[in-house]
């Protein structure tokens, strides 16, 4: 079985959930072949990925957002490239069904498309003749909705894509998804830290962090990040904070994290995270009894979306930018508790479980 995964490049979080399923998936099925087909650079797959063996296809499928910065958005700018991009889509999807069809061994070897979430994957897989399955918490159907009429073609074209799947895994902390296809709700979908035990502390010393998990916090706003040269980390010298930024090496309590490290494997020595609305970075926080510091974002619909859903089911404080820039960070407020509680894990392997049901007609 060629299992291609056609991941959004809009962001990170993409990848890193697509990771995390095809890291459960590849569990299960060992001999199955992975394919990703994405414009995240290599570098990112193969940290995400670990030691499961995949194939990378440089592909750009859709455009997402066009960002201003890790926290705004640039609707012109997206506009412009999502016509650019309609353009060279057609003879890039030709060439890769064309790929595709090649490496199947034997020749009959069937092929499932999985979609995180760009709907062009829909023509990949009626080119290819192959089953799609949508892995989403939102659609950019909602995401174009409400950025005014000039993207309501966009919209719609969207919609209609997704119309077209066999499944969605519909994932938690989502945006509403009415794509009228058979679904299957599934858990946080987060990977597990790759580091244990005496591994973890030995990375502790290296990084000089405090043993009381109370005091490290990490910073990550995704794969833009922000500058933090200027970040007033001062403000909180009780705290060490560790983070992707090289900035952090400015600060006498900052630090970098290690290359060949995810914030993800950082977490069990920290008890807060500072970040954006994002869907990975929030379930694996909340896989790990994190503590979220929201920083507002602008411009973005499933912004409102995660953050009520945070506000519902975990411990979180909530900064405005400005408060951000000026260090009020309240680090030393309690975290506010979960008004609903929290969601249940497994999301991985529920997702892996229903790919393979698909991929095999069950």
């Amino acid at each position: 079985m060629l299992i291609v995964a056609c991941i959004s490049a809009h962001g990170y979080g993409h990848g890193s959930r697509t990771a995390s399923v095809l890291a459960a998936l590849a569990r299960r099925r060992p001999d199955w072949r992975l394919v990703l087909s994405t414009a995240l650079p290599r570098s990112f797959l193969d940290l995400a990925m670990g030691a499961v063996p995949f194939e990378h296809r440089i592909c750009q499928w859709d455009v997402g957002v066009v960002q201003a910065d890790a926290l705004g958005s640039d609707p012109d700018a997206t506009l412009k490239a999502l016509a650019d991009l309609e353009c060279s889509l057609p003879s890039q999807l030709e060439a890769e069904a064309q790929w595709l069809l090649e490496q199947r061994c034997p020749p009959a070897e069937p092929i499932l498309v999985l979609g995180d979430v760009p709907p062009a994957a829909a023509g990949l897989a009626q080119r290819l003749g192959a089953p799609l399955v949508w892995l989403a918490s939102f659609g950019w159907e909602a995401i174009y909705g409400p950025m005014g009429q000039a993207f309501a073609p966009w919209a719609q074209q969207a919609l209609d894509a997704y119309r077209s799947g066999q499944l969605l895994i519909r994932c938690p902390l989502a945006m509403p998804i009415a794509w009228g296809i058979p679904e299957v709700s599934v858990g946080l979908t987060a990977s597990t830290p790759r580091l244990q035990g005496a591994a973890l502390r030995q990375l502790r010393d290296q990084l000089q962090l405090p043993a009381d998990r109370e005091r490290c916090v990490l910073i990550s706003f995704g794969g833009m990040g922000l500058d933090l040269a200027a970040a007033p980390l001062p403000r909180w010298p009780e705290q060490v904070f560790i983070g992707p930024d090289a900035a952090m090496a400015a600060h006498a309590n900052g630090r970098v994290l290690p290359e060949g490290l995810r914030p993800l494997d950082l977490m069990p020595l920290c008890s807060r995270l500072i970040t954006k609305p994002g869907y990975s970075s929030f379930c694996e926080a909340m896989s790990q009894g994190l503590g979220i510091h929201l920083v507002a974002r602008e411009g973005f619909a499933e912004a409102a979306v995660l953050q009520r859903d945070l506000e519902n089911h975990g411990l979180h404080r909530l900064l405005s930018r400005e408060a951000f820039a000026r260090g009020d960070w309240q680090l030393d407020q309690p975290l506010l508790a979960p008004r609903l509680g929290p969601l249940p894990g497994g999301g991985s392997d529920q997702a892996a479980a229903a790919i393979e049901a698909a991929a095999c007609g069950v």
